[in-house]
């Protein structure tokens, strides 16, 4: 399965460093719009194309979180870059989703196709990232993917992700490794 090498140096230095714990983890890749789902081993389970949000960045507007969707500006509708504890809820809705940054109302769930407009299931099919960015922030994943994979890393008990920059370096993104180049030598030992 197709993984970027960032992918791989984050994903082993998670394994290396035990830095997930006993917890599955999730990478979600924004340059390239996928999600990669590792057990808590650093096997892969599995990998999806992702929605992500509209604006390129790496942190989220301050108290945007707070603040309801019609009062969010397209420039800072971003998927924050960072290591997040994931933790299983319910939206407004009712529906099952993972808060990602519960602060920052980032979540990570299902796609829902409420304004046909957007097209979210044929941006999701499409062979490349350049239409994926469409989101306000959270990351929509396809709704197979999202019961099959998704709900079952959540056996380990917990769930870690990490959403790779797209603006800023890894290492200030994830300051606490020793050092991504020496994760980036091991890159055959995760999969």
């Amino acid at each position: 399965m197709w993984t970027s090498r960032p992918v791989r140096t984050v994903a082993n230095w998670v394994v290396t460093s035990n830095d997930n714990g006993r917890s599955a983890f999730f990478i979600i890749d924004k340059r390239n719009a996928r999600l990669f789902v590792f057990n808590e081993r650093g096997r892969l389970q599995g990998a999806a194309p992702v929605l992500l949000g509209l604006a390129r960045g790496d942190d989220s507007a301050p108290g945007i979180g707070e603040r309801p969707l019609a009062q969010i500006r397209p420039n800072e509708r971003t998927t924050p870059a960072g290591r997040f504890v994931a933790e299983r809820g319910r939206n407004a809705q009712g529906e099952a989703i993972v808060w990602v940054d519960y602060a920052d109302a980032i979540s990570l769930h299902r796609v829902r196709t409420l304004s046909p407009k957007e097209h979210r299931l044929e941006r999701l099919r499409t062979p490349t990232p350049a239409d994926n960015r469409i989101s306000y922030g959270c990351i929509n994943v396809p709704v197979a993917f999202y019961n099959r994979v998704v709900e079952q890393a959540w056996t380990s008990g917990g769930v870690v992700v990490y959403v790779l920059p797209e603006v800023k370096p890894l290492d200030q993104v994830f300051p606490r490794q020793p050092s991504f180049l020496n994760a980036a030598g091991l890159l055959r030992r995760v999969g």
